[in-house]
């Protein structure tokens, strides 16, 4: 069995940027709390790629936000 880890990521961060409070929990224990989203409990050297590639993604979107927040001042 295969995962898409691209969609994965992708679906991992939009259950993580509709709920708060997996988002803040996500920023504490990122490992613990992809463990409770997903249900499978894998070593965390196996789950690092899946974190660093949601927190690019998280990155990404707050910036995309600061700079739309930006675009109406002017």
């Amino acid at each position: 069995m295969s995962v898409d880890v691209k969609a994965k990521i992708e679906e991992l961060t939009a259950k993580l940027q509709k709920d708060p409070n997996f988002l803040k929990s996500f920023q504490k224990d990122p490992v613990k709390t992809l463990e409770d989203l997903t249900g499978v409990n894998l070593p965390d050297e196996q789950l690092q790629p899946l974190v660093a590639g949601i927190q690019a993604k998280l990155d990404a979107s707050s910036l995309g936000d600061a700079l739309d927040g930006l675009k109406k001042l002017f």
